[in-house]
């Protein structure tokens, strides 16, 4: 009798578990820095400008944009990962502005000061938002290219899916949300629980762009593996950098930057 009520505690602490974890997922899956981030010069960015973006359902989001030094020139759009805000951003993105491309860098719902409850659906949303600012302001789709990072792989990919981008860059991606999910709670049935699963994997295969991906070999986020799972299921041309000695958010020091712009001379983008 003992041990039926010691594991009778133990299943019902475990079914509470489950239901905590389902019901507060999106706390643990998003880290937002929901302050403003002060204007883009505050974050030494001063050859920025702030945007108000207005998304699909109505929200007003910020933004923040430089323009190529070429009117013709090539835009990154940049979806930034599960942590901070646009601000935290701007100093990795120095180096392609000065390079001469423009750069947007997309700011979430819940994010930076916007309003609007973060979802998988929601952050969709505001990556169409960036698109479409892009357009209606004569920049259009042969002049993007789409960067997401991170959890921003998800955005990022579903708009390459959506607008086939001639190129696309993937930094510390994964085949999914899920997948990264099952890696840190193999002791939960995630497969069931989770909401926002950001299936990359599904996607990819019906990307046409020219694919680069860079990761840190030893990221103990997002395992090498599952962006070895994500670039085995892309279309060709694409390549993979794997940084030796490369963490989850410290691949700009390992000259990720360097790394990226270079190969974007091998696609002959203008700037």
């Amino acid at each position: 009798m003992a041990l039926a009520r010691i594991l009778f505690f133990l299943m019902l602490g475990y079914a509470l578990l489950v239901v905590m974890v389902y019901f507060g997922q999106r706390y643990l899956q998003y880290a937002p820095d929901r302050g403003y981030p002060g204007k883009p010069a505050d974050n030494d960015a001063g050859n920025m400008q702030e945007l108000r973006v207005r998304a699909e359902d109505g929200l007003n989001l910020l933004a923040w944009f430089a323009p190529p030094r070429n009117r013709r020139g090539k835009v990154i759009i940049l979806y930034h990962g599960n942590a901070g805000h646009i601000g935290h951003r701007a100093a990795k993105m120095q180096q392609f502005i000065r390079a001469g491309y423009g750069v947007y860098l997309c700011e979430y719902r819940g994010y930076g000061g916007n309003p609007g409850s973060i979802s998988e659906d929601g952050l969709y949303k505001d990556a169409r938002a960036a698109l479409k600012w892009l357009e209606t302001n004569g920049y259009p789709p042969s002049q993007w290219i789409i960067y997401g990072e991170s959890l921003g792989s998800g955005p990022a990919v579903q708009m390459a899916v959506e607008f086939q981008p001639k190129t696309l860059i993937l930094e510390s991606a994964f085949s999914s949300a899920l997948d990264v999910a099952r890696e840190v709670y193999s002791w939960l049935p995630v497969t069931y629980l989770m909401k926002d699963k950001f299936d990359n994997l599904s996607k990819i295969k019906s990307i046409r762009s020219s694919l680069m991906m860079i990761h840190g070999d030893e990221d103990p986020i997002i395992p090498p593996q599952l962006a070895q799972k994500l670039y085995d299921a892309a279309n060709h041309p694409k390549e993979l950098v794997m940084i030796d000695g490369g963490h989850h958010n410290d691949l700009y020091e390992h000259f990720a930057g360097s790394i990226i712009l270079d190969w974007l001379e091998t696609q002959n983008e203008p700037r």
